[in-house]
Parts: structure tokens; C-alpha cells; sequence
């Protein structure tokens, strides 16, 4: 049978065809709909959304260790979080398969920055698997298992946004169950003290030997035979791109296998055509390597080092070809993203912009927007977590500096989980003058509603356990535990003055669930603009609510979009904006 898929869903197929018994990730746009793919399989295949990257590469190794087949799947940016264990698991090897799925994002569409993964490879010591369509996003999963027992390796599965989102026919397969033995304690494979890593170096190495001879033959590795005058070696989704741009006698080395790099296969390649192009997004991983190896290529001279490839790129580089364009009449309004009409985070933005002796440092998630213009709340946003530690370091050099400027710092709920907590640790220890604010939305809402520790449910739909956040700052030793509705502005700005003044720990959570939850029955309303009070004076504009703009001169609140939170009511001076019912 075959179905049209995602790639994440595709390798969410692959997963559960090859055999997979345990999963753990934490949602990352865009990795997140693997894992929302996998409760369908939860008869045979346990999946779950973990703390952070690092713990899910923990557990993913531990399942390994029982003989399962397990995996984790993060975004690009997820694997500086989980890079610790994988390291070290490079060394110890593996039990199960075990599978660390990479989704890098090339011309950054929702991260902040454009790591090649690729290169985790190289200096993991792990082999690398990469994917250029759906079909092949399942079809390697089998076969990056094998790898990983083969070889006893972990393998990192590297995706692009590209073959993540696109989709493409898939002939599904059937589930190839794997025996699993009872556990036996082997501390001298999985215990690494240094004098155990001394030694499991040199077999690394050797792996590696055995690896790159491994991929000469792999499957993954198809040597398309065409002419002899072009040659191209590409892989992932630069395959796709390139297909359509060099001429039909081009003849391609397609890896699928990308480290180790079958460098023999790559040098017999090279010899049987008259010039060799290497084609990749991002960094010149393969180009390097095959350069290294005294083959000639051409490839960065060619090809952006920067941003996603397409077809058009790949033709202008190459061949000087520039597509043909055509100018209409219609010019697009930029659009950039905004906080959505309702945000429970607008009130906390609008009351701490207006502060001229408070700075804010930011992190990553939907509040990453309060650093736009209008609300232009934040003077920061690092990583995740960072709006604590950040904050911490920033409130130390001001105090040092005789600056009084007072800081506070943000994280999300699901972020405080990931690794907020540390950096709220990290403030109370060493007696940093800030204030940590989490903004509680009751769920992870940029990467579409995933679950954490604070909502009570699992990824796999069972009821858990919440971890409320005030309980973990009171229990780190926080005396002031502010908890506000940021929607109430008064006592969003009291919550703030109260912080600020306070003689002891203090710390805020603006507690709201985000609107677009399901689950929750919200107060939805519409708020007018009585247009013979209204003066002009565009206050509303300032709470950056994209249902409110000017018409005709005077404020409008467009009502499909309205959700009645009454922001913009409480800080018009005239009264000219009313709640209506339901």
C-alpha cells in the first residue's frame, strides 16, 4: 500500500517498521511531528515528550542498553543540548539501535541560527544517515538500525525542513519485530571512567575504519551511471534540486550514507567523469573531506554557503542561468510575526516596555515575539533557558558597574522545565539582583501544543503528575512567588512593583493559558471602539494586537479576529474601547 507522507511522518513509519520499542524527544519545529506521529503505534512502541534534548538522549541511550531499538529526535539547535551523552555514547557504543534524528533548518525559518549538523558527525565519531525524500526518510530508518548494531554506533539521522515538510508517495511496509534479551549489567561497556574511554578511543577509530569501508557498499550509496562528462556527488535534498538542473548525461554519486564518506567509492566516482561537482546545503562537509582526499571539485565556488538550495540557485551557480522573472503590479505587505489576538503574554510585554529602568532578557518560544515593535519589551534572546542565565550574568556586570538598571529575565513553562530550572538556581545561588519571570501559558505553544511536565498529560495521552512551577521555585528557596493574570494590567504592573521592591527572593509567573488550547473552555468576547470617544491618540496601537489598527482616522478592532481579552481597553485614557458579551 502506498501513502502520501510528510517526511516526519514517514520517519515516524520508518520508526515503527523497523522495529523501535522506545522513543523520547522534545518538540522542535521542524522534528515536532515525528513524534506526534508515534501514539498511533503506542501498542508496540513507547513514545514520550522528554524535559529537554539531553534527557532524551539519555533515555533513548538507556532503552538501548536493555537491547531495545530506540530513538530521540530533536531540532538542529536540540543537539547542543544533547551533545554531552552522545559524545560519550560514541564511546560506550550501543545495545539496541540506537538513533539520534536531527532536523536542521536551513535559512533558519523558526531557529536562531543555521548549524550543519553534519559536522556532530565528524566530531562525535558516530555515522551519519541522510535522507532526500519521504520514501527514503522510512526506508533508512531500518537500515540506520542496522548500522547502529552492526557497528555497535550510535547513527544520527539528519533531515532538512525541506524533506521534513514535504511529502511525497511512501509504500508502507510491515513491522519487523526484534527479539530483546533480559537485561544483563555490564559496567565494562557502559560505565566510561576514563581508563575504559582510554582504551574504547582506539576501537572508535577503528569503527570508523570499518564504517567508511561499510559504506562503499552500502545501499544508501547509488552510483547513477550516465555520461562521462558531468559528475555530481550530492546528497538529502540537494539530491532533489540537482536532478532537475544538471543535464540528463549528468551522472550522480547519491549518498545517503554521508559519514564516514565512502571516499573510495567517491574517488573511483570522480575518475570516471571529466569534472566533478559536489552539491550541499550549508557547509562544505563532503567538499572538505573529498578535497582533503586530493580530489578535484568544484563546490562553495559554486554553490552559497549560506540558506537553503533550490533549483533556480543551483542553476545561477553552476551554469549562470538566471530564472526568468516577471514584475506584477501587486506588492506584497511585509507581515512579520505577532503575538495572536488574545496572547496571555501581551499584558506582561505592554506593562514591562514601559519601564525605563528595568531591561529584559528574553529566550525562545512564543514570547519570543515581545521583542517586536510595538511592545519591544526584550534586549535579548540567546538560547533556551538563557533569559535566566543571561539575565544573571547581565544584573552582575550592571551592579558592578554602578548601574542601577534592574533586570528581569524570562523563560516559558515548558522552557523552565528544559532548562530554566538551572538558571533560577543559578540566580538564587549566587545572589544575582534580577527577577526571574516565567510567563505560563499552560503549554508548549510555538512548536503547536505539545505537553510538559506542568500539563498534566503525556505525548502518549495518559494522565500525569503536574509539576507546578511555584512549587519548584519555592522549593529552590524562593520566599516571593508572585502569580499574576497578565491580562489584568494593574496587577501586572503591582506584580512587577511588588518584585522589584522586594527585600527577599522574588520571583513572578504570569499564569494564562495560551487561547488556542482545546481542552480549556475560554471567556471569548469582543471588545468595539466607540468611535464619538475615541480621540485618536493610538494608544491601543501599543499593545501590538493585530485585531487593532486605524480606520478613517479613528481606532478598529477588526471582529474576526477580536477575542475580547480587553488589553487595548485598559490602556485607552478615554474609555473609548468596551468588552461586549460572548
Amino acid at each position: 500500500m502506498k501513502q502520501l507522507m510528510t517526511g516526519n511522518e514517514a520517519v515516524a513509519r520508518g520508526a515503527y517498521e523497523a522495529g523501535v520499542r522506545v522513543g523520547s524527544a522534545y518538540p522542535g519545529t521542524p522534528s515536532t511531528e515525528i513524534f506526534e506521529n508515534l501514539p498511533q503505534y503506542k501498542d508496540v512502541l513507547y513514545s514520550e515528550w522528554a524535559p529537554n534534548e539531553k534527557v532524551a538522549a539519555e533515555v533513548a541511550f538507556g532503552a538501548s542498553m536493555a537491547g531495545m531499538r530506540s530513538m530521540c529526535a530533536m531540532k538542529h539547535v536540540g543537539m547542543n543540548v544533547a551533545a554531552d551523552p552522545l559524545f560519550t555514547a560514541s564511546y560506550l557504543g550501543v545495545g539496541g539501535a540506537y538513533i539520534l534524528i536531527t532536523a536542521d533548518d536551513p535559512s533558519m525559518h523558526s531557529s536562531q541560527n543555521e548549524q550543519d549538523n553534519r559536522c556532530y558527525a565528524k566530531f562525535s565519531k558516530c555515522a551519519l544517515i541522510e535522507p532526500s525524500d519521504s520514501q527514503e526518510c522510512k526506508d533508512f530508518m531500518k537500515e540506520a538500525c542496522r548500522v547502529s548494531e552492526q557497528f555497535n554506533t550510535p547513527v544520527i539521522f539528519r533531515v532538512t525542513t525541506r524533506v521534513c515538510h514535504s511529502k511525497s508517495l511512501v509504500e508502507l511496509g510491515e513491522r519487523e519485530e526484534q527479539p530483546v534479551t533480559r537485561y544483563q549489567r555490564n559496567p565494562a561497556k557502559y560505565s566510561a571512567t576514563p581508563a575504559r574511554a582510554y582504551v574504547k578511543h582506539a576501537e572508535v577509530e577503528q569503527r570508523l575504519r570499518d564504517l567508511e569501508e561499510y559504506a562503499c557498499t552500502s545501499p544508501l550509496n547509488v552510483w547513477e551511471k550516465k555520461g562521462s562528462k558531468i559528475g555530481v556527488v550530492t546528497a538529502s535534498i540537494a539530491y532533489q534540486y540537482a536532478k532537475e538542473v544538471f543535464p540528463e548525461d549528468t551522472s550522480f554519486l547519491k549518498l545517503g550514507f554521508t559519514y564516514p564518506l565512502p571516499m573510495k567509492l567517491i574517488a573511483e566516482f570522480a575518475k570516471s567523469v571529466e569534472t566533478l561537482y559536489v552539491i550541499e546545503e550549508l557547509e562544505p562537509f563532503m567538499e572538505e573531506q573529498i578535497r582533503a582526499a586530493g580530489i578535484a571539485c568544484h563546490g562553495k565556488d559554486c554553490i552559497p554557503r549560506l540558506y537553503e538550495l533550490n533549483p533556480e540557485i543551483v542553476r545561477a551557480g553552476v551554469f549562470g542561468q538566471k530564472a526568468e522573472t516577471k514584475t506584477v503590479g501587486v506588492e506584497a505587505v511585509g507581515r512579520p510575526p505577532v503575538l495572536c489576538p488574545g496572547c496571555p503574554h501581551r499584558g506582561f510585554f505592554y506593562s514591562v516596555a514601559r519601564r525605563k529602568n528595568v531591561i529584559v532578557t528574553g529566550d525562545i518560544g512564543c514570547y519570543t515575539l515581545g521583542g517586536a515593535q510595538p511592545l519591544d519589551a526584550t534586549d535579548s534572546c540567546l538560547c533556551m533557558g538563557g533569559g535566566f542565565s543571561v539575565g544573571a550574568g547581565l544584573a552582575r556586570a550592571l551592579e558592578m558597574a554602578g548601574d542601577d538598571r534592574r533586570v528581569i529575565g524570562i523563560v516559558g513553562d515548558s522552557t523552565f522545565f528544559h532548562s530554566g530550572m538551572t538558571g533560577a538556581a543559578e540566580i538564587l545561588y549566587n545572589n544575582h539582583k534580577m527577577i526571574p519571570c516565567v510567563l505560563d501559558n499552560s503549554i508548549t505553544g510555538m512548536t503547536g501544543h505539545q505537553d510538559n511536565p506542568g500539563t498534566g498529560e503525556t505525548l502518549m495521552g495518559d494522565s500525569a503528575p503536574i509539576i507546578r512551577v511555584e512549587d519548584v521555585l519555592r522549593g529552590m528557596g524562593y520566599q516571593n512567588i508572585i502569580i499574576v493574570d497578565p491580562q489584568d494590567l494593574k496587577a501586572m504592573d503591582a506584580a512587577i512593583d511588588e518584585a522589584l521592591a522586594s527585600e527577599v527572593p522574588a520571583a513572578i509567573i504570569t499564569r494564562r493559558p495560551c487561547l488556542l488550547i482545546k481542552k480549556i473552555k475560554h471567556d471569548i468576547g469582543l471588545c468595539v471602539v466607540d468611535r464619538d470617544k475615541c480621540r485618536s491618540c493610538k494608544m491601543c496601537l501599543k499593545v501590538g494586537c493585530p485585531a487593532v489598527f486605524i480606520k478613517e482616522g479613528k481606532a478598529h478592532i477588526d471582529p474576526t479576529l477580536c477575542v475580547g481579552c480587553t488589553v487595548c481597553a485598559q490602556v485607552c485614557p478615554f474609555g473609548a474601547i468596551e468588552r461586549k458579551g460572548e
